[in-house]
């Protein structure tokens, strides 16, 4: 008798145990369950720790909660000003309603993959390249508010959306170089001919200085030729000074022609037949 009823508690015990482990479930500190009762969704959402589950009615899915980093694959696109380019971005969302997403859609993960890359391709033919190059934080706003407004119904929540890279035709980025080149030319020549008309309104204020003071003129002379010495030279150009030359010239217009002036040298070739040489006289 004491056997039998040992071997009762022992049956049990097992199947108690048995019971136990096939209802028995862990739930994670990042997820949530999600448990079906003969198919009906129960509305109460099991949170993390421990929990118990009926073998054989009860169904329990496992919903993370974290948030999930997606990669969009690169789409290719025209722009609104007929530029080809391809174009690739990151969607960063999480779970917000388990039941939602367990029960609305099928897969959610692949359900925001396929939206963010239509948004991706509606964006590209709405903005211009520039747009797409240099105001991307704008673009990245419309494009989380074009993928968050169907995922919120899937209980899905987009936190953010990056666009990673602009991909151009080899064309397109040496017409792109060919015109920065052009103009960070023009500004070179805008800034050197600035330059010029500030040394020459330098220069003509300089002029009109020495023009009041001549000795100026010719300070400016000697320092010339220091400069020009300094660097050791074999040959030393002296330039004479228009003052110089005028000064002369008027020195030759007093002089009277006869007085002090040599008489002119006259010269006369004669050749013999002889084949005597010349005589100058």
């Amino acid at each position: 008798m004491v056997g039998e009823l040992v071997a009762v508690g022992v049956t049990l015990a097992s199947a108690g145990a048995v019971y136990v482990a096939a209802a028995a479930r862990v739930v994670k500190q990042y997820e949530r369950g999600v448990v079906f009762r003969l198919g009906k969704l129960r509305s109460q959402v099991r949170g993390p720790g421990f929990t118990m589950i009926v073998p054989g009615v009860d169904k329990m899915r496992k919903v993370n909660m974290q948030i999930v980093t997606m990669p969009v694959p690169a789409q290719e696109g025209i722009t609104r000003d007929n530029v080809t380019v391809r174009v690739d971005a990151v969607v960063y969302f999480k779970v917000t309603s388990p039941a939602d997403a367990v029960v609305r859609v099928e897969d959610y993960r692949f359900a925001v993959s396929q939206m963010a890359q239509t948004s991706l391709r509606s964006i590209i033919g709405k903005s211009e390249l520039d747009d797409l190059l240099s105001n991307r934080e704008k673009l990245n706003q419309g494009l989380e508010l074009m993928i968050d407004s169907p995922a919120v119904e899937w209980g899905v929540t987009i936190d953010r959306v990056e666009i990673k890279d602009v991909s151009l035709p080899e064309t397109m980025k040496r017409s792109m170089a060919r015109q920065a080149e052009a103009d960070r030319e023009r500004r070179a020549r805008l800034i050197n001919a600035d330059a010029e008309l500030q040394a020459s309104k330098k220069l003509a204020e300089a002029a009109h200085q020495m023009a009041d003071a001549p000795a100026a003129l010719q300070l400016r002379l000697l320092q010339t030729v220091m400069a020009v010495a300094a660097e050791k030279n074999s040959t030393l150009v002296l330039p004479i000074p228009v003052e110089l030359l005028r000064f002369l010239e008027k020195g030759a217009q007093v002089t009277a022609p006869g007085q002090g002036e040599p008489p002119p040298l006259e010269v006369r070739l004669d050749s013999d037949p002889g084949g005597s040489n010349s005589r100058q006289e």
